[in-house]
């Protein structure tokens, strides 16, 4: 399974008070109440804060919770991160003529949950990474049209050669797309794909169910 951000005891309240403090509605006149601007359309600070507090909630629940939570310190940056790097993938992959089915995504997480060692494990696998059990389906379709682009690309994901040349492709994309982020939450880098303070390149990531 491809990895999407860092992470993985401390019980919970109260260490899910402490580490994810709410973000305050943005000040900026250029980006009134939003985290980004994506191609026109506003990805609110509301919606940021949503996605975060869902899995600090499901984190809270683990009974490894409190260190999920400390080594997933920057998880508002991640989560803008990644819910950027949504619409590019989709606009990519919109141009590129590749779409995935809702079974190509159930297939997918059917066989990851037979290598994790079941439906459980692989959930709290995905939460080690900051990703929410509600979010895993768009996590794998995110997982499947990455693979569809590359293919329409002829890039090999698994070879230096192919992620370069699927990051050029995105990179173009993201350019064209005019993503201006609300500057407290830092800024987006075109040539990588990644909001710049996360120092994470989704594009670079390994493809797909690795044995648990």
């Amino acid at each position: 399974m491809f990895r999407r951000r860092t992470a993985l005891s401390v019980s919970a309240t109260a260490a899910l008070l402490a580490a994810a403090p709410l973000l305050a509605a943005c000040g900026s006149d250029a980006h009134p109440g939003a985290a980004a601007i994506v191609d026109g359309k506003r990805i609110t600070v509301s919606q940021l804060q949503a996605k975060v507090k869902d899995v600090r909630a499901a984190q809270a629940k683990s009974p490894q919770g409190g260190q999920m939570i400390m080594n997933t310190g920057r998880l508002s940056l991640a989560t803008l991160n990644g819910m950027i790097f949504d619409e590019v993938l989709a606009r990519g992959a919109k141009d590129a003529g590749v779409t995935v089915t809702r079974r190509d995504v159930q297939r997918w997480r059917a066989e990851a949950e037979k290598q994790a060692g079941g439906a459980e494990r692989l959930k709290a696998m995905w939460l080690q990474q900051g990703v929410a059990p509600d979010e895993i389906d768009s996590t794998v379709r995110n997982q499947l049209l990455l693979d569809g682009v590359a293919r329409h690309l002829g890039a090999d994901r698994g070879k230096p050669q192919g992620q370069q040349k699927l990051a050029q492709a995105l990179a173009k994309t993201s350019r064209s797309m005019g993503i201006d982020v609300n500057p407290r939450f830092g800024k987006w880098d075109d040539h990588q794909v990644i909001l710049g303070e996360t120092k994470e390149a989704w594009i670079t990531r390994e493809p797909a169910k690795q044995q648990a």
